[in-house]
């Protein structure tokens, strides 16, 4: 997913990456070049849609306009299962 706003610098890639270990998801968050943050999320769909929901407001700093989500794989193999990192 792609989180547009002013989500960067206002410890949104922290508060999802808590969001997402609280529900047991793995993947990664990382902030992008232009301003936007991604992440990639996996795990059982209804923990997949409440760090989807988590991520529509982010923590109380961020302004949130709006979030893409799609269906992506993850090519990367450095992230342990059960483990949600910060890029």
């Amino acid at each position: 997913m792609i989180v547009h706003g002013a989500v960067q610098g206002v410890g949104f890639r922290a508060a999802v990456q808590r969001a997402a270990a609280s529900r047991g998801v793995r993947g990664w968050v990382q902030n992008r070049s232009d301003g936007t943050v991604e992440a990639l999320v996996e795990g059982d769909p209804e923990a997949v849609a409440a760090v989807i929901r988590f991520c529509e407001s982010g923590p109380p700093l961020a302004e949130v306009e709006r979030v893409e989500v799609s269906d992506a794989v993850d090519d990367d193999d450095d992230i342990p299962s059960a483990r949600f990192g910060v890029r």
